[in-house]
């Protein structure tokens, strides 16, 4: 009884049942509509029955494959492509039902598409996940529509496959494109002047608008009768550490993802724009305990190594041990380094209770505190108060905005830099901060 289970009935058939039913309710009150409402109805019973025996009488041709990234990126949406093959000489009405990984919550996918004779047909559609790690599709199941379109066959085709989440990769690329590119200024990516000239001398070039005029070699212009600038390379193999504050504060959700998931695929991005620009990169991760470190290096595996240990971090619902953090930077970091700092301070008790540690990290090396504007608090405190509940209400909003600002301006009054950024901006702003500490020869 297989072919039963696999049987279902198309929304035609429920139209024209539901139409019968008020034909009925009709006849109740005029009886000559009895009669010919029984005869439809046994019509339809009829053509319901030729149009499963022609569904089930015919070698169904239909092959679907499913063709996945090698790996998905957290936060972006990943194509997914579905190729269709029919080797038959009949055209298909068809719905098609992927099973998705569970973590994406989609109980409600279809596709309906149709096919004609001998034809190769491709459909692509988009998932955005937000979670890290192991993401398992299930079977594809195609629905045949008979002839009639009254009937459904279902063909379950098993398709199992799973695919790893990792960092955003796409983002990755996406930012080693922009900071590469012209499209640089047009995307929010700023080009700084450089400061001083404590940079290595790479070469003597022709002038072309936008070279710095101090930089002209009179000497060489007078030769090629040209204008030729002194062109100087930024300086290379600094120490760039990425650190990842993995405790209860960066739980906070913003569109779908953690905090930490924002500053673990930042990392990423600055980890690889970093290797570009023929740097070191490395990673340290921690909470009540110190989890990943990677080692500043710029082997060729590097951005491999930071990947992996990106992708195997887990969120801990505790308090971040910053003294504990010091000391594993005092023993793992022993040259002056460039140190972003992803983390988040929600009131001025919070940074305070910190605050000595951060000192003591930036006379060493030149610290980077990254931390996150609250969107939803932003959007509260723009609500209009309709009573005295609102009122109090927007009051509070403003004034746990207004504490962000406070944190960022105390900082920077001692010394660290700072970084007040919406999460969905992270990975921008942390490239323009890494781009001008470059320009100014800070570290």
């Amino acid at each position: 009884m297989k072919f039963l289970r696999n049987t279902f009935f198309s929304n035609l058939f429920f139209v024209l049942n539901g139409a019968m039913v008020f034909w009925f309710c009709a006849a109740y009150f005029i009886p000559v509509l009895y009669l010919p409402g029984l005869l439809i109805t046994a019509l339809l019973g009829v053509l319901v029955i030729v149009d499963w025996v022609l569904l089930y009488s015919m070698r169904l041709p239909i092959e679907v494959m499913r063709e996945t990234p090698r790996l998905l990126s957290m936060g972006d949406y990943n194509v997914i492509r579905l190729v269709i093959r029919n080797k038959g000489k009949l055209n298909w009405k068809l719905e098609i039902v992927d099973e998705l990984p569970v973590q994406l919550q989609k109980r409600d996918f279809v596709i309906g598409t149709n096919v004609t004779a001998y034809e190769n047909k491709e459909l692509t559609y988009e998932i955005r996940p937000f979670e890290r790690g192991e993401y398992h599709f299930g079977r594809i199941n195609v629905l045949m529509f008979g002839r009639l379109k009254l009937v459904k066959r279902l063909l379950p085709l098993e398709r199992d496959e799973m695919v790893k989440v990792y960092p955003s990769i796409i983002q990755m690329a996406k930012f080693e494109l922009y900071t590469n590119s012209k499209l640089s200024r047009h995307l929010g990516i700023k080009k700084l002047r450089r400061i001083g000239m404590s940079y290595e001398f790479e070469q003597i070039k022709y002038y072309v608008q936008g070279d710095d005029i101090r930089q002209i070699n009179w000497k060489a212009s007078g030769k090629h009768q040209q204008l030729m600038v002194n062109q100087h390379d930024d300086e290379k193999s600094q120490p760039i550490y990425t650190i990842i504050d993995k405790s209860r504060i960066m739980l906070m959700p913003f569109n779908g993802m953690s905090l930490m998931d924002f500053a673990i695929n930042t990392s990423l991005v600055i980890s690889n724009v970093a290797l570009k620009k023929q740097d070191k990169a490395g990673l340290i991760t921690f909470s009540d305990k110190i989890g990943a470190v990677v080692k500043a290096d710029n082997k060729h595996n590097q951005l491999q190594t930071i990947l992996e240990a990106l992708y195997n971090q887990k969120e801990r619902n505790l308090e971040a041990d910053y003294e504990l953090l010091y000391q594993g930077i005092r023993n793992m970091i022993k040259t002056r380094s460039l140190l972003f700092l992803y983390s988040n301070f929600e009131s001025m008790y919070a940074l305070q209770r910190v605050l000595p540690i951060l000192r003591k990290i930036n006379q060493q090396h030149l610290l980077i505190v990254v931390f996150f504007e609250n969107s939803e608090i932003e959007n509260l405190s723009k609500t209009r108060a309709e009573d005295l509940k609102g009122v109090y209400t927007r009051i509070m909003a403003e004034q746990a905005i207004s504490d962000k600002y406070t944190i960022a301006q105390e900082l920077n009054n001692i010394g660290i830099q700072t970084i007040l950024t919406k999460p969905e901006d992270l990975s921008l702003n942390s490239i323009n901060k890494y781009l001008e500490i470059k320009a100014r020869g800070m570290v």
